[in-house]
């Protein structure tokens, strides 16, 4: 599927921003609950009340006179990540994965100080990486050790796969892989590779980097196609879960797999980009309608998750 011109993209279904914003997101998500997915320390706290795993949360700064205590706050961890509370786009994430001489060793093997984390979490603090620039919580969290299954795809960093969740329905999916561009992070605006997942049976397909198709990883050169995700069906019912949680209707949710404690929820998303469309080879639209015309039915999470999986193979109306 190449995205070409407006009329062929109709054709195919593929939804656009404008259509995304007004038929969706502002027709589905109540604004008076976009705080529980934009201030991820609310998300966190939600999702530890409803039973459901995310990385633990270490350490919390919320006033610039705090950040003395960095030191002594970090004492006791060797790896962890530094992200704002109310950031997007991946901004603002630090990666720490050791230390050495006094000094915290980054993703990329490059050396941050004591005095250039201050200043990061400073910045995090004054709002520079927050929606809208407002007063914003550091938050200090458990680094990822992500499963090895995608050790041959990923450059450095924690892969993580979105799920675009709809009414309560896993509608569509995909992979994002780190690479040399995003410096680590798993993240399509900032040079992730997103690879397309088939709903139905849990296995990879082909990618889009930098809004093109690719097939191989720019950095590993390995192929990530057909590669199956462990535990698909049960992820897919973490995804759905996140909507009675929530009561967003259109939302998507990033898991990460970790390597001790299995699939934990990392974000979750009320303004999900398009470029999963792409990774998929697949237009949305089709799929949104067909949910929309199951909104009389009352479904159990096991019943939405069992009719994404019937209904979203990588087949479906292509």
């Amino acid at each position: 599927m190449i995205f070409a011109n407006p009329a062929k993209l109709s054709k195919r279904g593929v939804l656009g921003m404008n259509m995304r914003n007004l038929d969706f997101v502002l027709a589905y998500n109540p604004r008076h609950l976009f705080p529980q997915v934009d201030n991820k320390l609310i998300t966190k706290r939600l999702a530890e009340k409803a039973g459901i795993p995310v990385p633990k949360l270490y350490e919390t700064i919320q006033f610039q006179h705090q950040i003395q205590l960095l030191p002594k706050l970090l004492e006791n961890y060797e790896q962890f990540v530094v992200k704002p509370s109310k950031g997007s786009g991946g901004k603002g994430i630090l990666v720490v994965l050791g230390k050495q001489s006094g000094h915290f060793i980054k993703t990329n093997g490059s050396m941050v100080s004591q005095k250039d984390l201050n200043r990061h979490v400073s910045n995090i603090v004054s709002g520079l990486y927050s929606l809208g620039g407002h007063i914003d919580t550091a938050m200090i969290e458990y680094y990822v050790n992500f499963s090895p299954i995608f050790k041959d795809i990923s450059y450095q960093g924690v892969p993580d796969i979105r799920v675009l969740v709809f009414q309560g329905y896993p509608t569509m999916a995909m992979l994002r892989l780190p690479t040399r561009t995003s410096d680590g992070k798993a993240n399509l605006h900032q040079g992730a590779v997103g690879v397309g997942i088939d709903i139905q049976r849990g296995t990879t397909l082909r990618g889009v980097y930098r809004n093109n198709p690719i097939e191989n990883h720019p950095d590993t050169g390995k192929s990530f196609k057909d590669i199956p995700i462990p535990g698909w069906h049960d992820l897919l019912i973490l995804a759905s879960r996140c909507y009675e949680i929530t009561g967003l209707g259109y939302m998507g949710i990033d898991i990460v797999l970790d390597s001790n404690h299995g699939p934990m929820i990392l974000e979750m998303n009320a303004r999900p980009g398009l470029a999963i469309q792409v990774a998929n080879n697949s237009g949305l639209v089709p799929r949104l309608r067909k949910i929309e015309k199951m909104a009389s039915k009352k479904l159990t999470i096991e019943q939405r998750v069992s009719f994404a999986e019937k209904n979203f193979s990588a087949n479906f109306l292509k």
